[in-house]
């Protein structure tokens, strides 16, 4: 498949004041786009000006919510060089995704060069300031117009682009953690391990209670019990516990983090011990109270490394140490900060550049 490249007849100048950045609002002049039919396979795949999507009113997405999407980042080193952060990784988890919903595989090595190709046309969309980077949203929907439950036939996969600020505007900080009692994420057998928005969709009404309490996040329990701790609605999550690093094991509720991976990487070569097993809640209740709980942080593209200050558990609370950014999550933020953006050496060969 060929990939054709579309001009822009009216380009948008890149944010100037990269202070007003705001994510999730602002996208580039352009996008990749390509399309799929059963008979006819992956075809079609342009880059063109940013747009609106005609769809039909029928389209599968929007009744039977055959959806997927990915999300990953690109860098500016001090050089003026752009790099991306272990996107092949990305897209086999796009493929992985893909299956599960009965959608279609890209060809990977195709769809990574066709993603460099567009942050590369849109290059002066990619911030400079510290902290900043250009988020990248690979997407696919299920497009053939049907009424009736079974995988379609037609779908539509594209990439749109995001300058994004700092998460972090005043500094690394720790956030408040509500431990859900009532509402499950995800159970085994079911789609928990795909990144498809019905998963996110099913979290929202348990956010907005955590946010109306005064809390940032909401922290998931198996579905089964209640009572073993799984992620965080936009992280992973991993405990400095004994000393030693716990966090869930993937068995198809938990999402496959590419910062996850990353991080568990880091921390055994820093000589930490990693037990991959479901803690309980009353685990983190009593170990933030008798100090066995150490440090709690989230991993995610998003936020890259998010401590934990806080729980709650129904009606009790418990604080981490004094409520502040531990050793630990500081110094593997600033490890893999720095990996991404050039400031240290890339022994992994995380980095691919644009």
């Amino acid at each position: 498949m060929d990939l054709q490249i579309l001009p822009i007849t009216e380009p948008k100048p890149p944010i100037k004041d990269e202070n007003e950045l705001v994510f999730g609002k602002q996208f580039t002049d352009r996008m990749l786009v390509m399309e799929y039919d059963r008979d006819k396979g992956w075809h079609s795949a342009r880059i063109e000006p940013y747009g609106p999507l005609t769809l039909d009113p029928a389209a599968m997405v929007l009744h039977y919510s055959q959806e997927i999407f990915e999300g990953l980042k690109a860098f500016r080193r001090p050089d003026g060089s752009i790099a991306m952060f272990r996107p092949a990784d990305n897209v086999a988890r796009f493929n992985r995704s893909a299956e599960r919903m009965c959608m279609p595989e890209v060809d990977e090595k195709f769809f990574l060069d066709a993603m460099l190709k567009l942050i590369e046309l849109e290059s002066d969309w990619v911030p400079h300031s510290a902290g900043t980077s250009l988020y990248i949203r690979p997407t696919m929907i299920a497009t053939e117009p049907m009424l009736g439950v079974r995988p379609a036939d037609q779908y539509l996969c594209y990439v749109i682009l995001c300058p994004v600020s700092a998460y972090y505007k005043g500094g690394i900080a720790p956030v408040k953690i509500w431990i859900s009692d009532y509402y499950v994420r995800a159970t085994q057998g079911g789609t928990g391990e795909a990144k498809t928005g019905g998963n996110y969709a099913a979290s929202l009404y348990a956010a907005k209670e955590a946010a109306e309490n005064g809390y940032d996040q909401v922290l998931w329990l198996d579905a089964k019990e209640k009572r073993f701790v799984e992620e965080v609605g936009s992280m992973n999550m991993l405990f400095l516990y004994d000393g030693k690093i716990v966090t869930s094991p993937l068995k198809g509720t938990v999402l496959d983090g590419i910062t996850r991976r990353s991080v568990l990487t880091l921390v055994k070569e820093m000589g930490y011990e990693v037990e991959e097993r479901a803690l309980s809640v009353d685990e983190i209740l009593e170990g933030a109270t008798n100090g066995r709980l150490e440090e709690a942080f989230g991993t995610g593209t998003a936020v890259v490394i998010s401590p934990v200050g806080s729980f709650c558990y129904k009606d009790q609370t418990v604080q981490l140490g004094d409520g502040n950014t531990g050793k630990l999550t500081m110094e593997l933020y600033n490890k893999l900060t720095a990996i991404q953006y050039g400031q240290e050496e890339d022994p992994h060969n995380w980095i691919t550049m644009v």
